[in-house]
């Protein structure tokens, strides 16, 4: 499991682009995570799964009404990580409104979610291998707070426990 002080894995993940801007193209795009951690500061949590109760009504509003805050904090970037692919996690930004405030980063293949050792089997449930829930934040593609949520809890990796910590550093 990766622990504080550990790089971030090598994995690409997905991002959904809507509008063409920035020579960005509209569609999924690849983010090469330690390319896009390089030199920033990251708030990065984790979820098992768009459109879930928890995950759309509590985790993913938190950031977003928080990313203020977290920009105030130095964080550069806020990313949400989940074992989805790019067009349902445009989809659900779109549904979250998240705007510029946090990227929203399909993990398809978990291959991110793998690296981290963070993986969570919900195949009985239909809903095969997923990522834990859990947050950190990370500073020029290292680990320097990560909390790591108990099977189906959500009181650590929330908004407000990340942003404390963004702010104690």
């Amino acid at each position: 499991m990766i622990k504080i002080g550990d790089q971030l894995p090598a994995a690409t993940l997905m991002e959904y682009i809507e509008v063409e801007g920035n020579g960005c193209s509209i569609g999924p795009n690849p983010v090469d995570a330690h390319k896009a951690a390089a030199g920033k500061t990251i708030a990065l949590f984790a979820l098992p799964g768009a459109f879930t109760p928890t995950c759309s009504a509590k985790h993913v509003p938190g950031y977003v009404e928080h990313s203020d805050a977290f920009k105030a904090a130095g964080v550069d970037e806020i990313w949400c990580v989940s074992v989805n692919d790019a067009f349902v996690m445009g989809a659900w930004a779109r549904d979250q409104k998240t705007g510029d405030k946090v990227r929203m980063l399909g993990d398809g293949s978990a291959d991110f979610s793998k690296g981290t050792g963070l993986t969570l089997d919900l195949t009985a449930r239909g809903m095969g291998l997923r990522s834990n829930r859990y947050s950190m934040l990370i500073k020029d593609g290292v680990v320097k707070t990560l909390n790591v949520e108990a099977p189906g809890k959500f009181e650590v990796s929330d908004a407000a426990t990340l942003l404390a910590q963004a702010k104690s550093l």
